[in-house]
């Protein structure tokens, strides 16, 4: 793991962490660089291994590299810019998802080995890319996480097949987002499991208590005939932030249009280049209308406080806010990406709309106007539990 700011493989690394038995097992906690608001929540029971430098700049910006004396770092990930430049050029993907996979491959030699922690009976590559686990851990057995639709993603398959074939198995966190993988890795398939994020409602209820209403309100503040969306995430082309003052905009519109006398407002939780966001925010001439809060170290009372929570990706794997929202007996809205279908029931815990801007925003408008659709799905949410603590016996099974 790079680092625990709020995410959601991070949120769920922390509900895996937290479902373990540590009467039964102990635990060594590698993070690159000891940074992010949930680094609190990792459970005292983990033994957090300590920082090692040159891993702490994978991620960072070179110049800090540099000005750090880390130059084999500096050099690998030169040569992994020269080289997907190259791959840009012969292969023309549709996005740049395999950067990381060249960064892992040319910086793998520099970093320090693992080895002298000893031997352990499972070793967990919890997120992309997984080279360093492979190369750098001594294991018995070791298992690398799918967090991601691979649908969406173009990849560099002849420089991924032979790292995922090194692993004993690959977890992966729903059956869609299973199937989209083994269409680009079909070889892979008898190493594939599920293994759904673990999320606790307990946790997630205690933490939404933690800060009063009132002070929400003084950032989202209700009014009257104002329908509050809410979005949590990173500011990433995976969630489609940059269109959200054009879907925001048309909504406005519609309601309007219609002779409601409703208006939405549209706040936006996370962290990252906002400069897009706000782009767009100047263009729609949305500047009252779509807030971006940024960074919080706890969302849940913003998530409880909102009237309804909308994830507007262009691709996820399973979202974990998503789940959070439904704990939290919020309606949940969300894009009909590929792998939306896996995590709601369209009209029963939540409503799937359509991906353009267009057809979202006519999604999201009748979806505010049907009270008694709300109303359903949060009496639905009310009485199911949506924490699955019992996926870790699934883990415990891979220990040798």
């Amino acid at each position: 793991m790079h680092y625990m700011e709020i995410g959601g493989a991070e949120i769920s690394l922390i509900g895996l962490l937290q479902a373990i038995d540590y009467s039964l097992y102990d635990v060594d906690l590698f993070i690159h660089s000891h940074q992010g608001e949930l680094m609190q929540f990792i459970p005292k029971e983990v033994n957090l291994l300590p920082e090692i430098k040159s891993y702490s700049y994978i991620e960072r910006p070179l110049t800090d590299a540099l000005r750090n004396g880390e130059w084999k770092i500096v050099y690998g990930r030169l040569m992994a810019k020269w080289q997907f430049v190259g791959y840009l050029k012969r292969k023309n993907p549709k996005d740049g998802s395999a950067a990381l996979q060249y960064v892992a491959r040319n910086i793998e030699p520099y970093l320090t080995s693992l080895y002298d922690y000893g031997e352990y009976d499972l070793a967990v590559s919890f997120l992309h890319p997984h080279n360093y686990v492979l190369s750098k851990v001594k294991a018995k057995k070791k298992i690398c996480w799918i967090h991601t639709d691979y649908s969406t993603i173009d990849v560099d398959t002849e420089l991924e097949l032979p790292i995922w074939l090194g692993y004993d198995h690959i977890m992966s966190i729903s059956s869609e987002a299973s199937k989209a993988f083994l269409k680009v890795f079909p070889s892979l398939s008898s190493k594939v499991m599920i293994m759904e994020n673990i999320l606790s409602p307990r946790f997630v209820l205690g933490r939404s208590e933690l800060m009063l209403q009132s002070e929400v309100e003084k950032e989202m503040p209700r009014e009257d005939n104002l329908v509050r969306l809410l979005s949590v995430g990173r500011f990433s082309e995976a969630k489609n932030y940059d269109n959200v003052p054009d879907i925001c905009k048309r909504v406005n519109a519609l309601l309007f249009d219609l002779n409601t006398s409703l208006s939405v407002k549209w706040y936006i939780i996370g962290y990252g280049d906002e400069s897009l966001i706000h782009q767009k925010i100047a263009e729609s001439g949305m500047e009252k209308n779509v807030i971006i809060l940024g960074k919080r170290s706890n969302p849940y009372p913003y998530i409880k406080a909102c009237d309804i929570y909308v994830q507007p990706s262009r691709y996820e794997g399973k979202s974990v806010t998503v789940r959070e929202a439904q704990m939290l007996g919020k309606p949940v809205a969300v894009t009909n990406y590929a792998t939306a279908a896996s995590q709601i029931k369209d009209g029963v815990d939540g409503c799937i709309v359509p991906m353009d801007n267009e057809g979202c925003a006519r999604g999201l408008a009748e979806f505010i106007l049907d009270k008694e659709l709300q109303n359903d799905i949060v009496d639905y949410l009310q009485t199911h539990d949506y924490g699955n603590e019992s996926e870790i016996e699934k883990l415990y099974k891979l220990i040798p």
